[in-house]
């Protein structure tokens, strides 16, 4: 068997596993037919950024500009200022996002971890990762109302003698992105420490108990055996969101947002629809959506190769 295998063509041998694994194919068949509709084919329309494209005239009758909607961007006196304020809400936001929003998973996995109670341990799991499953209209109506000058932080502010009078939150555009992002982390924290949670439970408990024997404490073994072992979770996660930075949508702004707080709260994807679809500028909107594209992927790849160089380096 051997000395056929070995007179086998590098061809052949890629056929035999892909026949012998003809099954596993077959049921990605679906998933890759349901890619390919929605998600390569929509990229032909494209070529709408580089064209002043008209409904009536289609694709292969409007006119081609080049890369002119991608210059008005940054050039253009009336759109460029807008679109350089909502760049900038998008990036801070999803910086604030990033930062705590990763981090606060990865410590409440590990603080689940250290929960001896098996009961108490489901019990707050559970009770953590629900706000995931509730609408972010829900979800911002909570907040609002929390926040209000009738609201229940006021009122304990108020009695406990930190604020003299009522403080009206929501109304203070310096206040808004630590409110979105203390909000998101509050909805998504349980939900995305699940897979921390997993990670850290294939980890292997000798590990824990040789580290008792070394004389580590509760904190010298999270540090010297839990982190370690979730390391490449960590880093894969980390890549993917620094890959999503830009893309943070526009749900949550959009529904704790009010007039006086619409400068700070305006995102890219909310700008996308004001200016280009509402407006009918479809070019403009698909050329802001390129943009968002190819952005995405830089920072996949700057993000992965940083990664690979420092696990190199530790290595």
């Amino acid at each position: 068997m051997k000395q056929v295998e070995s007179v086998l063509t590098g061809r052949q041998r890629l056929l035999r596993k892909a026949w012998n694994q003809r099954y596993l194919f077959l049921m990605s068949v679906p998933f890759v037919i349901w890619l390919i509709i929605f998600a390569y084919i929509p990229l032909m329309g494209w070529i709408m950024a580089f064209q002043d494209y008209k409904p009536n005239l289609g694709f292969f009758h409007s006119h081609f500009v080049g890369l002119k909607h991608f210059i008005r961007m940054f050039s253009d006196p009336i759109l460029a200022p807008k679109f350089r304020q909502v760049l900038a809400n998008t990036i801070g936001m999803s910086l604030m996002g990033l930062v705590f929003g990763f981090t606060f998973p990865i410590a409440f996995a590990i603080f689940l971890n250290e929960v001896s109670g098996l009961r108490l341990k489901k019990f707050v799991q559970t009770v953590s990762y629900l706000p995931h499953f509730v609408s972010w209209v829900i979800v911002a109506n909570i907040v609002s109302s929390a926040l209000s000058p009738s609201g229940v932080i006021n009122d304990f502010l108020v009695k406990m003698g930190l604020l003299a009078e009522p403080y009206n939150f929501m109304a203070q555009p310096k206040l808004f992105w630590w409110i979105v992002t203390f909000a998101d982390v509050w909805k998504e924290t349980g939900w995305n420490a699940i897979i921390y949670i997993a990670a850290i439970a294939g980890i292997d408990g000798q590990l824990y108990e040789a580290a008792v024997v070394d004389g580590c404490n509760g904190w010298q073994k999270i540090w010297h055996v839990t982190l370690p072992g979730i390391r490449g979770t960590i880093i894969t996660l980390l890549i993917l969101n620094i890959g999503n930075i830009i893309n943070i949508g526009f749900e949550k702004q959009w529904l704790l947002s009010n007039p006086v707080v619409a400068p700070v709260a305006s995102v890219l994807d909310k700008y996308i629809i004001d200016y280009g679809i509402s407006n009918y500028n479809f070019s403009y909107g698909t050329a802001l959506g390129i943009f968002k594209s190819v952005v995405s992927i830089a920072l996949l790849i700057l993000a992965n190769q940083i990664a690979k160089r420092s696990d190199n380096n530790i290595m």
